[in-house]
């Protein structure tokens, strides 16, 4: 009963002090606590995203480069990234780089994993990715090419560590064994033989001494 008479007189109230009726008033007062909410939500600062860790923390601290001098293109191979306990190395003019640090570009998966472990001037030149420029010969390549491999030439050597060079094999020629004699060889000497020989029989018939005979005749 007390409840009703409470709210008889709010009612009145309410009518007396706004001039409204109390349903219109209380739709009113929701309109204006939900603008409220609203407008406070727009200029209200935003809550900071949870901190994430970066991927380069995730990542294991990379080893110092070492230095592996002058190797052979075989031996190149083995740091092409398939093994994670090896530095990713490549090679540009015959100089060798470690790209470990971009991995993600010339390891496994990248878009450039084609050229690790290899001398790819020629590939970066011509940007090709065919395994026959897969090389670091760069013999017949144009102007604008030898400018492309100078680029990156200038780029790998201002951002990466050089670690070694490519041994360069030369072919050597099969020189004649010791004993073999070829038919040249064979004529040569069989002259020089036959030259002595007769001049030997020359200078015996020089000094030869001759005899002369009671008539007079000379007598060899």
């Amino acid at each position: 009963m007390a409840n009703l008479e409470l709210w008889e007189t709010l009612k009145e109230s309410i009518t007396a002090y706004t001039g409204l009726s109390p349903s219109t008033f209380f739709t009113v007062l929701g309109i204006a606590v939900a603008f409220y909410y609203l407008v406070s939500g727009l200029f209200a600062a935003p809550t900071p995203p949870p901190r994430q860790r970066s991927y380069e923390a995730e990542m294991e601290p990379l080893a110092p480069p070492v230095q592996l001098g002058e190797v052979t293109e075989e031996e190149l191979k083995v740091y092409d990234g398939s093994d994670s306990k090896k530095p990713l190395l490549m090679a540009i003019k015959g100089q060798i780089y470690d790209v470990t640090q971009s991995r993600v570009y010339y390891g496994p998966g990248g878009p450039y994993a084609l050229f690790a472990g290899k001398d790819a001037s020629r590939a970066l030149a011509k940007m090709s990715f065919e395994e026959k420029d897969l090389t670091g010969d760069i013999a017949g390549l144009g102007p604008f090419e030898i400018d492309a491999l100078q680029d990156w030439e200038y780029k790998f050597m201002t951002k990466y560590t050089k670690v070694g060079t490519i041994k360069k094999t030369i072919p050597v020629e099969d020189a004649p064994l010791a004993g073999d004699t070829s038919e040249a060889a064979n004529n040569d000497a069989a002259k020089t033989v036959e030259g002595e020989s007769s001049k030997s029989a020359a200078v015996e018939s020089v000094q030869q001494p001759k005899e002369v005979t009671v008539d007079g005749d000379v007598k060899e």
